[in-house]
């Protein structure tokens, strides 16, 4: 056999050991299945602490646009608006997916907010101080008309907190060596507030007090186990 040939053969041979490769490595268990699906009713509290539900405040809804992309995207959304003693108020809203493979990826505020026709004057990662830990966040500060939103929120793919899309990818991937596909939530915190320092720092409040008054699995899925 003469070299091209053989150069070749062994080409086609690397080809099918990749295919071959691919096929094996493809996830074939949910670790929704292997954990359980989460109610986020349930495990969100409607009182905490001096946060509670603010029945006074009607629920925004989306776009229906937007609110169909949602619906592939995540089993379960959550929005609910907490008021604490001193009138300041948080809205919170956690969305979940059973599958968060590169098809069913995170929608990001950054995207969303924009297609409701906010502007995104400013995006930074963070670390947030939760619970005596150290959880990396995003914060963006949006703007529509006179409404200036704070925004903070944080991406969890299984049980490690991701701030970006590559993060994100791969989390998904080291599930995926595993034969499992990764679960994930996004828990976006906001307020109406022009002074985006002062608005995120009462997220970050929120945010640790929520911590603080939830069961440990609870805290394992929304604020995920790789943080310190």
């Amino acid at each position: 056999m003469n070299g091209l040939r053989w150069r070749a053969l062994v080409v086609a041979l690397l080809m099918l050991a990749g295919s071959a490769a691919a096929v094996l490595a493809k996830p074939t268990k949910s670790l929704a299945d292997q954990i359980g699906i989460p109610n986020l009713d349930a495990m969100l509290p409607k009182q905490f602490g001096e946060w509670r539900v603010d029945t006074n405040m009607p629920t925004i809804l989306p776009s229906p646009d937007v609110q169909a992309q949602l619906d592939k995207i995540y089993n379960q959304v959550l929005s609910r608006t907490y008021v604490n003693k001193s009138g300041q108020r948080i809205m919170l809203s956690v969305a979940y997916g059973g599958d968060q493979s590169d098809g069913t990826s995170a929608h990001r505020p950054e995207v969303c907010y924009p297609a409701q026709g906010f502007a995104i004057t400013s995006n930074q990662l963070t670390t947030l101080h939760v619970g005596g830990r150290e959880l990396p966040a995003r914060r963006l500060m949006s703007k529509l008309g006179q409404r200036n939103e704070p925004i903070t929120y944080w991406v969890v793919v299984g049980d490690e907190v991701v701030t970006t899309g590559i993060g994100q990818k791969l989390a998904q991937m080291r599930y995926g060596l595993h034969g499992v596909i990764a679960d994930g939530m996004l828990v976006r915190i906001s307020s109406i507030d022009a002074d985006m320092e002062r608005g995120h720092k009462l997220q970050e409040q929120f945010a640790s007090d929520l911590f603080s008054h939830i069961d440990h699995a609870a805290a394992a899925r929304l604020f995920g186990n790789d943080t310190r």
